[in-house]
């Protein structure tokens, strides 16, 4: 079995998208030559997938596209994203695009037995011509058929569009408004096309979260999941990305936590080199100091560190760890700290993903730090939170970052069951404990886990001095 589907996938031709995790997604593209179907709800996207497909073709692979809009004239559409960087007038000036605004007049269509699409062939053709396209759009469907009751008409006008397209080997994709109960409105589409994606536009809790699936890609394996994707000015992102397989690098180079004492629980040379690492505790138990500690140690090594902030501003965050001897404002100013501070509930979760996956883009930094994680479940449940994690984490194994997240735990007792299924995703858990003593508190910390090496088992106190922190030796 496994020789006929590689067999299969090495004679499928694919036409790469430009969009970011799409191809990922379908395992390298479109069927070439062949027609998809996109279709949606309003708002999900649709026009926005197109339009992507026709710019990053022009843009990234030199092949020429044409759109055939039957909703939005020329300048609509080029207004429409011209803030996402789209600049269409200037593809259309270049010869590399071209779009044909067809208005159809639905009162004006006669259905009879003689109705075809000639019309319509003739001035397709003549588009592709022109700038010798090999992407074509339509955008959508449902305008072009929408005046057609008889199915029978309706099914032969459709196939003989998609044989027509095949026949010239133009990769395709076509537009179409979702249905009641099917995929599109006349439930033809997704029968007669090579490939169908369903975008979804969803509201919870006063959040909106987009989605992707595809439903169906004939001769291809493709990812069968729904994928959240993010619309912002950087244009679409299907996200996230995902690692096909646990094929990661394992690094053997230790870093320091930026504190010594921790590093002597942890056979005395700190953290491997592309691992993740969980510090979790109750309110007040030096959480944050322990990360600030962690990306200054980077800082110091002359290692870019990008620092996520969804608790406090940065020139809070700056001010507090003065207080235990942490100057990071000079490591700012250097250009090695880049704090991100913003408030979890002003985007979802994706948006929050993609912002940390373009810091590692554009910063490539070698160690990220997420304060704190606990602050994302209220965008979803525990289980969304935990997706996000997976692919951060993947994405981030793959380019060797180190990366440490906070997390603050209800209780010692509701630690287990609260964060079992995030520290199994953890190279190293660290537990930070208040513990009362009389009339008096005292900090304890404890390494729960720390994979491929040698660590501690006994509980220690600590204390946070402005000289920095200090663990202590374990009695006995």
């Amino acid at each position: 079995m496994s020789d006929l589907n590689d067999a299969i996938q090495s004679v499928l031709e694919k036409t790469p998208s430009g969009i970011n995790g799409l191809d990922e997604v379908t395992g390298g593209g479109l069927p070439a030559g062949r027609p998809t179907l996109v279709c949606g709800g309003p708002g999900s996207g649709k026009t926005l997938v197109g339009l992507s497909f026709l710019v990053n073709g022009a843009r990234q692979f030199g092949e020429s596209g044409v759109l055939m809009s039957f909703e939005e004239s020329v300048a609509e559409l080029a207004g429409d994203v011209a803030s996402l960087g789209f600049d269409l007038p200037g593809l259309i000036a270049e010869g590399k695009l071209l779009i044909d605004y067809v208005h159809i007049d639905r009162s004006e269509i006669e259905e009879t037995g003689d109705y075809d699409l000639e019309g319509l062939f003739v001035r397709l053709d003549h588009a592709v011509r022109s700038v010798g396209a090999k992407r074509v759009v339509l955008d959508t469907v449902e305008s072009l058929f929408g005046g057609l009751a008889n199915e029978g008409v309706l099914r032969a006008e459709l196939r003989r569009l998609l044989r027509w397209l095949k026949d010239r080997h133009l990769t395709t994709v076509i537009t179409g408004e979702r249905g009641r109960d099917t995929l599109t409105r006349q439930g033809l589409e997704e029968y007669v096309t090579d490939a169908v994606i369903l975008l979804d536009h969803r509201v919870r809790e006063e959040l909106s979260t987009r989605r992707l699936r595809i439903v169906k890609y004939r001769g291809s394996y493709h990812g069968t999941n729904e994928y959240p994707f993010l619309i912002d000015r950087h244009g679409l992102s299907v996200l996230p990305i995902t690692s096909l397989g646990l094929n990661h690098e394992a690094p053997t180079e230790r870093l320091s936590s930026g504190v010594p004492t921790l590093d002597a629980l942890l056979d005395g040379k700190g953290f491997y080199r592309g691992s993740t690492v969980l510090l979790s505790g109750t309110a007040g138990t030096g959480k944050t100091s322990l990360a600030a500690s962690f990306a200054a140690a980077s800082c110091r090594r002359g290692e870019r560190c990008a620092y996520f902030l969804l608790e406090e501003s940065p020139q809070q965050m700056i001010r507090n760890m003065r207080s235990i001897g942490l100057d990071l404002a000079e490591w700012s100013e250097r250009g090695l700290l880049h704090l991100h501070a913003d408030r979890p509930s002003r985007f979802g979760l994706e948006a929050h993903l993609a912002a940390m996956f373009r810091a590692v883009d554009e910063l490539r930094p070698e160690a990220i730090v997420v304060d704190s994680i606990a602050d994302l479940v209220t965008l979803g449940g525990e289980a969304e939170v935990r997706g996000m994690l997976v692919r951060l984490i993947d994405y981030l194994k793959m380019r060797g970052v180190t990366v440490l997240f906070t997390s603050l735990s209800p209780g010692a007792v509701e630690l287990q069951e609260s964060q079992a299924g995030v520290s199994s995703l953890m190279d190293a858990w660290i537990l930070l404990t208040l513990e009362r003593a009389g009339d008096d508190r005292h900090r304890q910390i404890a390494v729960l886990k720390s994979r491929g090496m040698a660590h501690s088992s006994h509980v220690h106190d600590f204390t946070m001095t402005a000289r920095g922190l200090q663990i202590a030796a374990a009695e006995g």
